[in-house]
């Protein structure tokens, strides 16, 4: 069975997409895109500017205007190459305060009807994993293989405790769990593609798995294919 052009890996917060998609499309030979990254690049430059989150139309201004380029990091421990405006702020958009905000732009529909239009810009040479909250069900929703991850929402504060831990961040579990019940709330009932599986996604539970067994998972979905 021929490798499918397109994958689309959804999922909310902590679940596990970066790490897999990137196994994913190193495997494949494919490009790996993060979208989360550009709705991060968009929150950042919006508290630089001191925008008020709940400002739509001022957010869809910014996004209309804001040119993003997005690029791999050379490691996985690496961080991406996120140039706003000609310039590299990779490494300033994984920030507790961007973690914080970044649910409340990326509900924003201009915000999205921005981002949405790029996202399918560069997925068009094919060959591309691509992961976020709404890949399978509006961003691409002809890929030939829609994975959603799922996990526990004390697995995934548990991971991003140690995220945050290893960025020498000051972390609070109970905290970043309270956040992450938040955003799953935001980001699962806002107007505008919400948080949820496509119809024909397999679900992953990624539970008590280690990335490598979820990455088997899903190459025995391909060869299932």
């Amino acid at each position: 069975m021929p490798k499918p052009s397109i994958i689309a890996i959804d999922g909310p917060v902590a679940a596990g997409k970066t790490t897999i998609g990137r196994l994913l499309a190193r495997r494949l030979g494919y490009r790996f895109i993060d979208t989360g990254v550009m709705y991060r690049a968009l929150t950042w430059k919006a508290l630089q500017l001191a925008i008020h989150l709940e400002d739509e139309e001022e957010l869809s201004r910014l996004a209309a205007s804001t040119n993003i380029e997005i690029a791999l990091p050379l490691s996985d421990e690496g961080c991406y190459s996120v140039i706003v405006d000609g310039n590299d702020i990779g490494s300033q958009i994984q920030n507790l305060e961007v973690d914080s905000a970044v649910s409340l732009v990326a509900k924003v529909a201009g915000v999205r009807r921005v981002l949405v239009a790029e996202q399918r810009r560069l997925a068009e040479p094919g060959e591309t994993v691509m992961a976020g909250r709404d890949i399978g069900t509006t961003v691409l929703p002809r890929a030939e293989l829609k994975i959603y991850l799922g996990a526990s929402m004390q697995e995934r504060a548990r991971r991003r405790y140690l995220e945050v831990k290893e960025r020498g961040e000051a972390a609070n579990y109970e905290a970043i769990l309270t956040d992450l019940i938040r955003r799953d709330e935001i980001d699962s009932h806002r107007s505008v593609s919400p948080l949820k599986p496509a119809p024909d996604a397999r679900f992953v539970d990624t539970d008590g798995l280690d990335p490598a067994q979820v990455l088997a998972r899903i190459l025995g979905m391909m060869e299932e294919r």
